[in-house]
C-alpha cells in the first residue's frame, strides 16, 4: 500500500502523512513531516515487534489490512486533529511479515506545547490502534497462533 497524500497540501492542513507500507517505516520520516517552526513539543511513538505476548514466545508476525484502511486512518487523523490544539500530525503503519525488532508503527504530533503534543499523540496511537482495520496474526513457539484486533 502507499501512502495517502493530503488532498489539501496546500492548505495549512495538520495532517501532513499518512500511510499504510508493505515496506520497513522510516521514524526519521515522520518527525520530518510533523517539523514546524511554530511547534514547541513534538512527541513520537514507535511501536516495535516484541519477541513475546502475554509470556509466550513470539516466532512470526504479520499485520493485515481491510481496503478501507487508508480512509478510516484518515478519518482517525482527522478527528485527533480536530480535538486537540496540533500543528501537525502524521502516522503510518506497516503490513506484511515482519521480525522481532522491526517497525510496526510510527505516529508523531507537534503543538505549540509538549503537554498537548503528549496527549495528542496518545490520542492518535490509542485511536489508531483500537479504530483502523489493521489486524495482527502472531504464531508462537509452541505452535499455537492468534489474531488480534479483528472485529
Amino acid at each position: 500500500m502507499t501512502t495517502v497524500p493530503d488532498p489539501s497540501a496546500a492548505s495549512p492542513s495538520a495532517i501532513r502523512l499518512l500511510g499504510v507500507r508493505d515496506h520497513a517505516l522510516s521514524v526519521d520520516e515522520v518527525l520530518a513531516a510533523v517539523a514546524d517552526g511554530a511547534a514547541g513539543g513534538t512527541t513520537v511513538f514507535v511501536g516495535t515487534v516484541r519477541d513475546s505476548d502475554e509470556g509466550r514466545p513470539v516466532t512470526s508476525l504479520g499485520y493485515s489490512a481491510h481496503p478501507s484502511v487508508e480512509n478510516v486512518l484518515r478519518e482517525v487523523a482527522e478527528r485527533v486533529a480536530a480535538a486537540h490544539p496540533v500543528i501537525a500530525l502524521a502516522a503510518v503503519h506497516r503490513v506484511g511479515d515482519l521480525a522481532v525488532g522491526d517497525i510496526a508503527v510510527v505516529v508523531a504530533v507537534s503543538s505549540a506545547h509538549r503537554g498537548e503534543a503528549f496527549t495528542a499523540c496518545r490520542a492518535l496511537i490509542d485511536d489508531l490502534k483500537s479504530q483502523v482495520p489493521i489486524w495482527k496474526h502472531q504464531s508462537f513457539a509452541d505452535g499455537s497462533d492468534e489474531w488480534v484486533g479483528l472485529p
